[in-house]
């Protein structure tokens, strides 16, 4: 499959597009459940509005893929490298993130309740007012991450580490034990 596919609002459960081109494609509003994606390129795709429930997205790879608003629940993210991906509003919750490469995503207002961000790349990404109810953290980089007014009360495996590395502000919510870094907010 060649990339510039039109195949936004199509129903395409249980696709298989694993190693595909889908860069600069249009998937908007599409039905994605269970599709496979496995080490597709999604360099600028548009993924906005699609249904990614249980997709498999192992190893996909690309810059600014565009899936805000998405439904990504249950969906395996494994070892993604999408940088600067719009993430805005997705539903991420049980999502496995493990490994996964999403510096400078934006992750603003998305649900990504019990999410697994173990090992996860998260330099840069932008948290503020996500739902982190039950995420895993744990050996997640979060060099410059921003948690601007979010609550990380319940966010787990993060360390003061972590959090010395991170942005938040005096709306940022952390876990017991941990406290607000003299750093904060960033500059």
């Amino acid at each position: 499959m060649k990339q510039h596919k039109y195949l936004a609002e199509g129903d395409l459960t249980g696709a298989n597009f694993e190693r595909t081109n889908l860069s600069l494609s249009n998937l908007q509003g599409a039905n994605l459940t269970g599709a496979n994606f496995i080490k597709a390129d999604l360099t600028k795709t548009i993924l906005r509005e699609a249904n990614l429930t249980r997709a498999n997205l192992a190893g996909a790879y690309g810059s600014r893929s565009y899936m805000d608003r998405a439904v990504l629940k249950g969906a395996n993210l494994s070892k993604v490298e999408l940088l600067r991906a719009d993430l805005t509003a997705a539903d991420l919750s049980g999502a496995n993130l493990e490994g996964a490469q999403l510096g400078r995503a934006t992750f603003e207002g998305a649900n990504l309740d019990g999410a697994n961000a173990m090992y996860a790349n998260l330099s840069r990404a932008v948290f503020a007012l996500a739902s982190l109810k039950g995420t895993d953290f744990s050996n997640a980089y979060l060099y410059r991450a921003g948690f601007e007014g979010t609550d990380l009360t319940h966010a787990k495996g993060l360390t003061q580490a972590q959090i010395e590395f991170a942005c938040g502000d005096d709306k940022t919510k952390l876990p017991p034990g941990l406290v607000m870094p003299k750093s904060w907010p960033c500059d």
